[in-house]
């Protein structure tokens, strides 16, 4: 049925392209004979029949606006060939990230988040081997067990409250899930190169003092990717649910992954510190990045923020709107400024 009727579509639009008619109202006409029907079988002869005319078509008899839907309709759609796919979507969007990671340490507002970090990082590089000669020995294996646990159930707790978002249509679990998956990406992407300049030997290899420059392999002991990927992870929960409970356990997984590797002497003190310092920043930022101010309340008052901050921030739109929201994300995502 379908194929019958594409071919009567086809042909139908075939002999409204052959066919020529003259739709100007003739003054003389004559009723169309039977001789004339015959001929009108085939389109060519159309002009041979004499006097023939047709009824003249008024367009201004049709109401206003009668073909605004279709010249909307059709005009809006976009070729597929012009729209970008997902990988390319999904490159440009890291590309993005990767380049505001790398900055956002020199921005005026972050300075005193880099003195923290790095005045502790000092402290730690200076009292590593006093720390590790202090530490426990034994339950070497039940702390790496711990953290693997640890890790793993995070790990498990994301992995389905994003399919809960994709399969049951919730967009605040959906947006939670896609934001962890590329905050994980964006950690990736700096930890292994950090793992590849550093080369600092762990606790148990060399001559026991955790240098720099001798590991060859990417599996090296500085920053502390445990600690580096468990607190990105936790950063994104905690923004997405600022419930006081959800935070409790996000964090409270992520500092028994940090204790427990340091306690089974896979890394030293520094390394955790780091770690942990770049997985909260990372996850902080990719969160402020792609989060949606009408889904999170955390979202939301980053945003107005900014605002606040931005004395020239003059939008026609009501602060705490559907529009003002919108506004705010388009420019902090996009890196304009937000002004009117």
């Amino acid at each position: 049925m379908i194929a019958t009727f594409a071919t009567a579509l086809f042909s139908a639009t075939a002999f409204c392209q052959t066919a020529t008619i003259n739709l100007a109202p003739e003054e003389a006409s004559e009723p169309i004979t039977p001789t004339a029907v015959a001929m009108l079988e085939s389109p060519a002869d159309v002009h041979a029949v004499p006097n023939f005319a047709v009824p003249s078509f008024d367009v201004s008899s049709l109401q206003a606006g009668a073909f605004d839907a279709d010249a909307g309709g059709t005009a809006s759609i976009q070729p597929a060939d012009h729209q970008p796919g997902l990988v390319h979507r999904s490159v440009k969007r890291i590309l993005e990230d990767q380049k505001g990671i790398y900055l956002a340490p020199f921005e005026p507002a972050h300075l005193k988040y880099d003195a923290i970090v790095l005045g502790g990082s000092a402290v730690f590089f200076v009292t590593d081997h006093r720390i590790e000669n202090n530490l426990p020995g034994g339950h070497y294996q039940l702390y790496q067990d711990s953290s693997n646990i640890a890790i793993g159930g995070l790990a498990a707790t994301l992995g389905g409250v994003w399919l809960y978002g994709i399969k049951g249509d919730h967009p605040h679990a959906r947006e939670t899930g896609e934001i962890e998956l590329e905050t994980l990406v964006n950690t990736f992407l700096v930890y292994t190169p950090m793992q590849f300049i550093a080369g600092r030997e762990r606790p148990g290899e060399g001559n026991g003092h955790g240098d720099f420059l001798k590991h060859p392999m990417i599996n090296t002991s500085f920053p502390g990717g445990h600690a580096m990927f468990t607190w990105a992870m936790a950063t994104v929960v905690a923004h997405e649910y600022s419930q006081p409970w959800v935070r409790v356990l996000n964090y409270t997984a992520a500092f028994t992954v940090t204790l427990t590797r340091f306690l089974a002497r896979d890394h030293w003190a520094s390394d955790m510190w780091v770690g942990t310092g770049l997985g909260l920043a990372i996850g902080t930022y990719t969160f402020h990045q792609r989060c949606d101010p009408d889904l999170s309340s955390s979202c939301k008052r980053h945003y107005d923020r900014i605002a606040k901050r931005n004395t020239k921030s003059k939008l026609d739109f009501a602060p705490g709107g559907r529009e003002w929201n919108a506004e705010l994300k388009a420019n902090y995502g996009s890196g304009r400024p937000i002004s009117q």
